[in-house]
C-alpha cells in the first residue's frame, strides 16, 4: 500500500496590506510497488519508434537495439504494443490484427523483439499519426488504468500540418503519459517538448545513437516502478482568494496551472500522473484579500489524492504582522525554486532569440541564466551554458555569445533547462 506525506515550506508572515502567499509543498511517496500490482487495474506500455527515411543507418540500428532493451524491462502481465512511425503509423506488434495489445510473457517478448529487429527506415515524419494510433491502441484495453509510452524521433514533423499535430496531441491528452526522446541534432526541442508536456512526460536529447539503448532501458525501468497509476494535487483556497499558479518545481519545472479541474467551487485538482517511490516539489501561490495586523488565515490546503481518497495534506498559512524582520524574510525554498523556474524560462527564451538572429536579446537572456544558475547552485546548467556563452562575470550575468557553437550543445541546454536542483531544506 503506497504511503504519501506532504511538508510545507513558507514564510507565513505578511506585511500590513499584503496579499500574496507563496509556499513549497514537498510530496513524498513510498511503497508504490510495481505497475499493475495494486489490484486497481492493468498497466499498458507502448514503444513508439521513428522509422522514417532520415533514421537510415546507425540510428535505425540503434533503435532496434533500444526497443528490444525497453521490451526486456516490461514486467510480465503488462499489456504492450510497438508502433513504427513515419508519415503514417503502423502497428508493428502485435501483428496480424488491425488494433490490439497483448500481455507480456516470454513468448510475446520474443515475438516483439523479432518484429523490431526488422525495422527499416523509409518515408516521412508525421508524429500526429503516431499519437492518434497510440491513443486508439491503448483504448483497446479498457482495464488499463496506467498507460505509458516511449516516443523516439530524429526529425521534424514535416508531413502533416501544425493543426493536425495539435489535434492529435489534444486527442492523446489525459489518455496516456509519454516520455519523448530525440536522437541527433535534426529534431526540434520545442516541438517534442510540446508533446511531452501535454502528456505529463519528459523530453531529452540522445546525442549519440549508441546511448539509445541505456536511455530506453532506464525509462522503462522507471515506468515499471510507478505502482500508483494516477494521482492529483488538490488545492483548496478560501472564499475570495485566487490561486495564482501551481507549478511542479522539482525534479523538473512544469506549470500545472492551466490543467486545473474543478473538484468544487473552492478546490481545484491538478493531474500529476503516475508515481513511484519519489519526492516532488510544488510551488503554490495564492492571493488573499488583505487583512489587518494580527489576523491569521488558512491560505490553502494542499492535498495529494488518488481517486477520491486523500492520502496526504499540507496547510499553507498567512499571518499579518508589522514586524519587518518577519515579513521581509523570503523562505529559502521559495527563493530557490522561483529562481529555478525563471532559469528554465530565460534559457529557452535566450536560445529562441539566438536562433532568430537576435543577438542582443539572446545575450541578455542567457546572461540572466548564468546569473540565476550561479545563485541557485545549478552547476549542471552553468556547465552547459559555458558551451554557448563566454562568462565574464557570473554574479552580474555578463556574458558574450560564442561564435561557434555545436548544435547538440544548444539542444542539450534546451532539453535540460527544466531540470532543477533540489533545495537543501
Amino acid at each position: 500500500m503506497p504511503t504519501f506525506s506532504a511538508d510545507v515550506y513558507q514564510n507565513e508572515f505578511l506585511p500590513d496590506g499584503g496579499t500574496d502567499v507563496h509556499a513549497i509543498v514537498t510530496v513524498t511517496c513510498s511503497g508504490a510497488g510495481a505497475v499493475g500490482q495494486a489490484g486497481a487495474g492493468d498497466a499498458a506500455e507502448l514503444v513508439i519508434v521513428d522509422t522514417s527515411g532520415s533514421m537510415d543507418g546507425e540510428n535505425i540500428a540503434a533503435a532496434r537495439t533500444a526497443a528490444a532493451a525497453a521490451l526486456d524491462q516490461i514486467n510480465d502481465g503488462v499489456w504492450f504494443a510497438v508502433i513504427a512511425g513515419s508519415h503514417e503509423a503502423r502497428l508493428a506488434y502485435p501483428y496480424g490484427r488491425e488494433l490490439g495489445m497483448v500481455r507480456m510473457d516470454d513468448q510475446t517478448r520474443a515475438q516483439a523483439k523479432a518484429a523490431v529487429a526488422g525495422f527499416a527506415a523509409d518515408g516521412g515524419t508525421a508524429m500526429g499519426t503516431w499519437l492518434t494510433l497510440a491513443t486508439r491502441v491503448l483504448a483497446t484495453v479498457p482495464s488499463a488504468v496506467q498507460r505509458h509510452a516511449i516516443l523516439l524521433t530524429d526529425g521534424i514533423n514535416q508531413h502533416e500540418s501544425p493543426e493536425q499535430l495539435s489535434a492529435a496531441i489534444e486527442g492523446a491528452r489525459g489518455r496516456f503519459q509519454a516520455d519523448c526522446r530525440g536522437v541527433g541534432a535534426a529534431w526540434e526541442v520545442a516541438e517534442v517538448r510540446r508533446i511531452a508536456t501535454a502528456l505529463l512526460g519528459t523530453v531529452d536529447l540522445i546525442a549519440r545513437p549508441e546511448d539509445m539503448a541505456a536511455d530506453f532501458e532506464g525509462i522503462m525501468r522507471t515506468a515499471m516502478g510507478r505502482g500508483v497509476a494516477e494521482a492529483a494535487l488538490r488545492v483548496w483556497a478560501p472564499q475570495g482568494a485566487q490561486v495564482l499558479f501551481v507549478r511542479q518545481v522539482a525534479p523538473t519545472v512544469e506549470d500545472l496551472t492551466a490543467r486545473r479541474q474543478e473538484v468544487n467551487p473552492l478546490t481545484g485538482a491538478y493531474p500529476t500522473g503516475a508515481w513511484g517511490d519519489e519526492s516532488r516539489d510544488y510551488h503554490v501561490a495564492v492571493r488573499l484579500p488583505a487583512k489587518v495586523v494580527g489576523q491569521e488565515q488558512l491560505a490553502a490546503r494542499v492535498q495529494l489524492a488518488v481517486g477520491d481518497e486523500v492520502l496526504a495534506q499540507g496547510l499553507v498559512k498567512a499571518l499579518w504582522s508589522n514586524d519587518d524582520t518577519l515579513t521581509t524574510r523570503i523562505d529559502p525554498a521559495v527563493a530557490h525554486y522561483t529562481g529555478q523556474a525563471e532559469l528554465a524560462e530565460v534559457i529557452q527564451d535566450g536560445l529562441a532569440a539566438k536562433a532568430a538572429g537576435d543577438s542582443d536579446t539572446a545575450t541578455a537572456k542567457l546572461g540572466r541564466a548564468v546569473q540565476l544558475a550561479a545563485e541557485t547552485g545549478n552547476e549542471e546548467a552553468t556547465t552547459r551554458l559555458r558551451k554557448i556563452v563566454e562568462i565574464e562575470d557570473a554574479d552580474t550575468g555578463t556574458v558574450r555569445l560564442r561564435r561557434s557553437v555545436d548544435k547538440l550543445d544548444e539542444m542539450a541546454l534546451d532539453t535540460a533547462s527544466t531540470k532543477t536542483t533540489r533545495v537543501k531544506k
